[in-house]
């Protein structure tokens, strides 16, 4: 009986010392999450400004006669996806659930495996499509926790080069998207080339947009303005749904760092009554042993 008390009260000890890492991995993942919801809302004013200007500049069909290579419509022989994961786990069902519905969408627009490619944005999506031999182009790992803008640079600027290079023909971005601190939503929007298709996707899933006038006059030219315009439209959408991704995973971080505490919680209070009573049962199992030999004795 005393080995049995001793095994549960290192149980005890084991369970509280695992309590105090999800306790602070959660106070962890809050800050951050804390951290990325005011950046984001500071940059949903910026992107909301660029987004309704490209998407004026298309009713007003100066797109229309762009040369821009963004607006490269070809036949399509090869699509992209830009897949958004976690570089690390602790995430709860974050990564299994943008994979899942990553996969479900892949599958439905082009099921023939060589007709697209992924490029993975977080170690947890390149290490997921290369062990299924799926053709990973391009990854990007070790995301910061709150990316800055400049980050973002380097993934457009491979990015277009090979839409340019037609190494691919189109681009989805697939990310799980943060409604709120319990929920997310998966997406799948299409990036390049940026065409009404883009125009009205985004437009439907942004329901900033700030309404302009569909009347331009430009300055120096409108060929010089898209070419300034459209590059930050494609940064915008690239970071948007980085920023929109880490501020998902953070929220999955911090529930499951939450449930693991409360699971420790109740595995703790349990163990503690387990240890009691078999307490107890030591204590009056030697009660009965003292008794015994007093009546022994008398006799």
């Amino acid at each position: 009986m005393a080995e049995s008390i001793h095994d549960v009260q290192r149980r005890i000890t084991s369970t509280k010392a695992t309590r105090q890492i999800t306790a602070a991995m959660h106070m962890v993942s809050t800050a951050k999450l804390n951290k990325i919801q005011k950046q984001a809302v500071g940059y949903q004013d910026y992107v909301s400004k660029v987004k309704a200007v490209v998407m004026h500049l298309s009713q007003s069909h100066l797109l229309d006669n762009s040369s821009s290579n963004l607006q490269s419509n070809r036949p399509v022989k090869k699509t992209a996806y830009l897949v958004i994961t976690s570089d690390r786990g602790m995430v709860g069902s974050y990564n299994s659930s943008v994979l899942r519905d990553a996969n479900a969408f892949i599958k439905e627009r082009t099921p023939n495996q060589d007709d697209y490619m992924v490029l993975a944005v977080g170690g947890t999506g390149a290490d997921f499509y290369r062990h299924r031999g799926v053709n990973v182009a391009y990854e990007y790992r070790g995301v910061s926790d709150v990316p800055e803008f400049n980050e973002v640079r380097e993934i457009v600027k491979t990015v277009t080069t090979m839409f340019n290079n037609e190494v691919f023909d189109e681009l989805f971005v697939c990310y799980n998207h943060y409604v709120n601190r319990i929920s997310s939503r998966f997406r799948a929007e299409k990036m390049l080339p940026v065409d009404k298709e883009t125009m009205t996707t985004d437009a439907a899933n942004d329901t900033q947009v700030s309404p302009l006038t569909a009347e331009y006059d430009t300055e120096p030219s409108e060929e010089a303005v898209l070419q300034v315009v459209l590059p930050q439209y494609a940064e915008s959408l690239v970071y948007g749904a980085i920023l929109d991704a880490k501020t998902a995973e953070h929220a999955s971080s911090t529930n499951a760092m939450q449930s693991a505490t409360d699971n420790a919680d109740d595995l703790i209070a349990t163990l503690q009554l387990h240890y009691n009573r078999a307490r107890q049962a030591a204590i009056t199992t030697e009660i009965t042993e003292i008794t015994g030999g007093q009546e022994a004795l008398k006799n």
